[in-house]
C-alpha cells in the first residue's frame, strides 16, 4: 500500500449503519484500498438514497462481470465539495462485485452515476442493439448530514 493510502486508511471512520446498506470490513489482497467502509448496494436501472455523516468512508457496489462482458464506469464525479472519488477496486476475494470507493466531506447532496457499457470493449459508447439494451446506468442519490 501507498503512503498516502495507508494515511487515508488510517483517517477513515466506522460508518453508522443505514438501511439496506452492509458494513463491510475490508477488501482482499491485491487490492489498492483496504478500507471500502459502508458499502451501498446498486444495480442497473436502480436508483438509490444514501445518507451518511460527514468524515465518513463508503464504496458503491455493483454487480461486475468483465467475462461476460460488463464495463463499470464513473459517468462524473460527485460535487467535491460533498464527495471525494478515491478509487474502483475489484477485491480478488469478492469476485462478480466493483465497488467504487469514496469518502464524505462537508453536508450536502449529489448524485453520483455509474454506467455499465455491456460489451463495448474499451468503448464509450454501446456498438450493438444488444449491447445497448443490457447497458445502464446505477444511480445513488447522496446526502452527506
Amino acid at each position: 500500500m501507498r503512503p498516502e493510502a495507508a494515511r487515508r486508511v488510517a483517517r477513515a471512520a466506522p460508518a453508522a449503519p443505514l438501511l439496506a446498506v452492509t458494513l463491510l470490513a475490508g477488501c482482499g489482497g491485491g487490492s489498492a484500498v483496504s478500507d471500502l467502509g459502508t458499502v451501498v448496494e446498486g444495480a442497473k436501472g436502480a436508483t438509490v438514497a444514501v445518507e451518511l455523516g460527514a468524515g465518513r468512508r463508503f464504496s458503491l457496489a455493483v454487480p461486475d462481470d468483465p467475462k461476460a462482458g460488463d464495463q463499470w464506469t464513473l459517468v462524473a464525479v460527485p460535487d467535491p465539495l460533498v464527495a471525494s472519488y478515491i478509487s474502483k477496486e475489484h477485491p480478488h476475494d469478492r469476485d462478480g462485485t466493483s465497488y467504487f470507493v469514496f469518502n464524505t466531506k462537508r453536508p450536502g447532496q449529489t448524485r453520483i452515476r455509474l454506467y455499465d457499457c455491456w460489451r463495448c470493449g474499451g468503448a464509450t459508447t454501446p456498438p450493438t442493439g444488444e449491447s445497448q439494451r443490457l447497458s445502464g446506468e446505477a444511480v445513488f442519490e447522496l446526502t452527506v448530514r
